[in-house]
């Protein structure tokens, strides 16, 4: 069963899809998405594949149940698809290296166009969960991509700032804050010539990166060939100082922030985000009543410091890149 139920008091939609609750938890053995389950082919460098359990699909069942007035029910339309990244079991996206990264960034890029192509669609969002400590139920390493039927909160939050700041500026808000991160440089983290990784003036997370492409652009879409390698070095850089800055597999949640699929949103700068759940080797950054129930963070490192950390952690040797 899944739906989508109207919460009047917060004007967002909420997902609901009763049947995720049976999804397998951390499988040790007998892994869907490696070669020989019979669920994959035997041979791929990057797959897409279905999500067994999916919040919206096309087409998408009926409501279970009426709403009203004050709150209203829909179909979940959409799509969500799974990402595999590498046929090997324990390859992280930090251990691939830069040409097989370019082909995963491609796939993105084709999907995002597949979805543009749905009427009924209106958002794409690209993501990664990694580690038991975000949540995680499967081990291979692999994002996802959800292709919602309306702006997520957070996005519309985003680009309603944008607009408003375009409307009284003239400018791109993500331009001015990239201008001013690459002014300071005290909370960049690694850069090439088309992206800037950095730990921006305003982190909630302590060690809470954003990756901005250097050109303005809305989405996938517009990333040319010399970009899609960029961006692929920029992940591998920024994901590679995560695991080598305490020598652990580090778990974050990495968002792609992207324009919607239809409108004229010139305002709205493509990015991406990570949110890392720790504060130390050992400690782990809990959302508690501040952060859920009020909507403010408290960060617990200040931006500067957390930066000079990643940006100063290398690769521990050449054949890491």
């Amino acid at each position: 069963m899944t739906e989508l139920r109207w919460n009047p008091i917060l004007a967002e939609w909420v997902a609901t899809a009763a049947h995720r609750r049976g999804r397998p938890v951390m499988p040790r053995e007998d892994c869907p998405f490696c070669p020989g389950s019979g669920r994959v082919p035997e041979d791929y460098d990057v797959f897409l594949y279905p999500n067994d359990f999916p919040a919206f699909s096309s087409p998408p069942p009926s409501p279970s149940v009426q709403g009203t007035n004050l709150s209203p029910v829909r179909a979940s339309e959409g799509a969500c698809d799974v990402v595999l990244y590498h046929p090997d079991h324990k390859k992280a996206l930090s251990q691939l290296p830069i040409p097989h990264l370019v082909k995963l960034v491609g796939l993105w890029k084709r999907r995002f166009l597949e979805h543009k192509r749905n009427p009924a669609l209106r958002y794409v969002l690209i993501f990664e969960n990694r580690g038991e400590v975000i949540g995680v139920t499967m081990p291979h390493p692999h994002g996802q991509i959800y292709a919602f039927p309306y702006v997520p909160p957070r996005l519309e939050r985003e680009i309603a700032s944008a607009r408003s700041h375009f409307r009284r500026k003239r400018r791109c808000l993500f331009c001015d804050v990239l201008r001013e991160e690459r002014k300071a440089r005290k909370r960049i983290v690694a850069q090439n010539r088309h992206f800037t990784a950095f730990i921006p003036f305003f982190a909630r997370w302590p060690y809470e990166v954003h990756v901005y492409s250097r050109r303005h652009l809305g989405t996938l879409e517009h990333l040319t060939r010399a970009e899609q390698s960029g961006l692929a070095e920029i992940l591998k850089w920024v994901t590679l100082k995560y695991d080598n800055l305490w020598n652990i597999p580090f778990p974050y949640m990495m968002l792609f922030h992207q324009a919607p699929l239809r409108g004229p949103y010139r305002y709205f700068h493509f990015h991406i985000e990570f949110y890392p759940p720790l504060r130390g080797k050992e400690q782990i950054k809990y959302l508690a009543s501040c952060e859920i129930g009020g909507g403010t963070f408290l960060n617990d490192a200040v931006a500067e410091e957390t930066a000079h950390e990643l940006a100063e952690t290398f690769p521990r040797n050449r054949k890491d890149l």
